[in-house]
């Protein structure tokens, strides 16, 4: 049977099986016009409308995040990462990690390597402290943002620079569009006034840009809004998707409501409609879709 007499059938509650010809034939011409404008409606026939644009996302609830509890480290992967795989939530176009972590007083990283990513550090309470293969040691606080392009390769380490409080931190690793490039490190401090009630960048492709930069077509952005607050996001290059993660409060975007941690994945739009149901702070990390 070919596909449109497939349809047909389907829509009709009919089967090759149970009908004679003559009884299709006289349904055929007296439902015609049913079949027709079933064809018309959107997604029936499994083809994009020209008409109106379609929306493509992907909603990731804080709770189906994967975790893990060393006891001096509570992790939620966003995506797979170390034990947690899951084959359907690999990266977001050319985000691969979304990391939110909690480090014990006193606990970290030790020293470890990575090449070929762009590593992106942002602390959301306490301080961290950092050491690299390329000389640089600091600490990274609150409203401060690290980046490292790992590049042909470097060595860093990680550790909670209190002894006794808890430090809640987002890495998050996104692809380069450049391989092997000379391994970097940059760390800024950022106005949090700047971001009330709209959105501030943090990082861009740029380096004479606002924020941090990276080598990738990449815009993030930070806010912090008080309830009943609107605001639109455009993107900023053609072909991107955003992946908005709900650091804290309630928030609808483009129509799906969204909670404390949880994400949602955009793509195929120009445009975000933003609202904040209460007090909210909201991460919008811009990336481009093909790896």
């Amino acid at each position: 049977m070919n596909r449109k007499k497939f349809l047909k059938n389907t829509v009709l509650g009919i089967t090759a099986a149970a009908a004679a010809p003559t009884a299709i034939a006289n349904v055929k011409n007296e439902e015609s016009s049913l079949y027709d404008r079933m064809m018309k409606q959107v997604g029936f026939n499994h083809l994009p409308n020209n008409d109106k644009p379609i929306m493509k996302t992907i909603l990731h609830k804080a709770n189906t995040r994967g975790n893990a509890n060393h006891g001096w480290l509570q992790a939620n992967f966003s995506f797979s990462f170390a034990n947690y795989y899951n084959p359907q939530r690999m990266h977001f176009g050319v985000l691969r990690v979304l990391n939110d972590d909690y480090i014990a007083g006193g606990g970290g990283f030790g020293t470890h390597p990575h090449d070929n990513m762009e590593i992106i550090t942002i602390p959301l309470e306490g301080a961290l402290e950092h050491k690299d293969s390329m000389g640089n040691s600091g600490v990274i606080k609150r409203n401060e943002v690290q980046v490292m392009s790992a590049g042909t390769g470097v060595l860093h380490s990680e550790f909670n620079h209190s002894k006794t409080e808890t430090a809640n931190t987002l890495q998050l690793w996104v692809f380069p569009n450049k391989r092997d490039v000379q391994p970097r490190y940059d760390q800024l401090k950022f106005d949090p006034l700047a971001r009330k009630n709209q959105f501030q960048q943090i990082l861009s492709p740029n380096p004479d840009d606002e924020g941090v930069w990276i080598h990738q077509d990449a815009w993030f952005h930070m806010g912090n809004f008080d309830a009943g607050k609107k605001v639109d996001y455009t993107i900023r290059k053609k072909g991107n998707g955003v992946y908005a993660f709900i650091v804290d409060g309630d928030v609808n975007i483009n129509g799906q409501e969204l909670n404390k941690r949880d994400a949602l994945g955009i793509w195929d739009v120009e445009k975000l409609n933003i609202s904040s149901n209460s007090k909210a702070e909201i991460l919008l990390l811009e990336v481009p879709m093909q790896i």
